[in-house]
This record gives structure tokens, C-alpha cells and sequence, in this order.
């Protein structure tokens, strides 16, 4: 069974199909789908470290975890204070791993079936040269629905990005790529949600835009 390591709000979790987590609060609203950052995917004795592969997970809802009480105590004093703290947390589920890829591979395997049926009607009734040679030009249109169904690859923001400051990201930005400016803002807004950011992130895309 395969399974991924995504990053959410700077941590990494090892998620598979189907399973709920909770990690740190998400600026995303309950019923909502999100594709997180996907660092390693791995399964079945292979490991990929650079994956195209995408895992989409689902927010179940948010939460606040098990209350942590704090006590401060001077010596002598007569000093005691009691505090208590509860993280604000959400909780989500794995819906899938690479669903696209398997529906794209398994639209793949049904293609030849089609093929398949004129070579079998071949015997019943022989047809002229000129007849068998036309079959032939059926395959390059199933070469470019496969190639047509093949999932496109997505954008991610910059390597590391969950570890950048906001003054290295405005430093940063106006070298990278727009797919990973634009990755970057939206990665940004769903979770950070840091304005000095997603300002920084907003000035070199219109720059981008102006050079073009």
C-alpha cells in the first residue's frame, strides 16, 4: 500500500488513503478539499523523492485539543499561578494519493480492448491487401487520448518554502518562476496567511506581468 509525506504549517505527517489526522489549524474552511505539499511518496519497495504524484485531503472539521495546565510556583513567596492552554487544531482526511494518475493508468488498459475486436472478426471473412492495411492509422488516435488523458503536472511553491521568513520570501521572489509564484501565493493564503508575504509574493507576479 503506498503512502506520502506532506508538509501543513511547517511539519511533516506520513499519510495513507483513507486516514483522519489532526494538525495545526488551517485557514480552510470545514467540507473543503486541499492538495498539501507532497515531499516523498513511497510503497510496494520504491521511493520516489521527487514526486509529480498529488494527494488530496479533505477538512473534516476544526477543534481544540486536550487542555495543558501550567503552574508557576515561587519559593517562599506564597506565589502560585495556574494557567491553562488548548491548541486550536483541524482535523482531516486522506481521500486519495495519485487518484488522477490511477484513473489516467486505467483508462490506458481499456484502450487496447478496442483494438482487439477487428483482429478477432480477421478469420471469418478474408479482405483484400487494401482493405487490411486501413486498421492500421486507429492507433495513432489512441496514442493521443492517452497522451491527452495523461495528468498535466502541477505547479508547488519553492523548496523549503514552509522555512522561509517573510523578508527572505520578498528577497527571493523576483527569481522564481511564475508557476511557483502563483503556487506560492496560494500555498500562502491557504495556510500561512502571512501578508508581508502574500504582498511580496503579489508585487513580483505583477512584475512578471509587466515584463511580459
Amino acid at each position: 500500500m503506498s503512502y506520502a509525506i506532506i508538509t501543513l504549517g511547517g511539519k511533516q505527517y506520513r499519510v495513507r488513503e483513507g486516514e483522519r489526522l489532526l494538525v495545526d489549524k488551517l485557514a480552510t474552511d470545514e467540507g473543503t478539499t486541499f492538495e498539501p505539499r507532497v515531499l516523498l511518496v513511497g510503497g510496494d519497495g520504491s521511493t520516489d523523492l521527487s514526486p509529480t504524484t498529488t494527494v488530496t485531503a479533505r477538512v473534516v472539521g476544526h477543534q481544540l485539543g486536550e487542555k495543558i495546565r501550567i503552574g508557576k510556583y515561587k519559593k517562599r513567596t506564597g506565589y502560585r499561578k495556574h494557567n491553562g492552554y488548548r491548541s486550536r487544531l483541524t482535523q482531516i482526511e486522506i481521500e486519495s494519493i495519485g487518484g488522477a494518475k490511477k484513473a489516467a493508468a486505467a483508462k490506458k488498459t481499456e484502450t487496447p480492448k478496442t483494438d482487439a475486436a477487428p483482429k478477432a472478426e480477421a478469420p471469418k471473412a478474408p479482405a483484400p491487401k487494401a482493405a487490411q492495411s486501413e486498421p492500421a492509422p486507429k492507433a495513432a488516435p489512441a496514442k493521443a487520448e492517452a497522451a491527452a488523458e495523461a495528468p498535466a503536472r502541477t505547479a508547488h511553491p519553492p523548496k523549503d518554502y514552509d522555512d522561509l521568513t517573510v523578508a527572505q520570501i520578498a528577497e527571493a521572489a523576483s527569481g522564481w518562476r511564475r508557476p511557483n509564484l502563483e503556487a506560492a501565493l496560494e500555498h500562502e493564503r491557504a495556510n500561512a496567511n502571512r501578508k508581508g508575504a502574500i504582498a511580496a509574493l503579489e508585487s513580483a507576479l505583477a512584475a512578471k506581468e509587466e515584463g511580459h
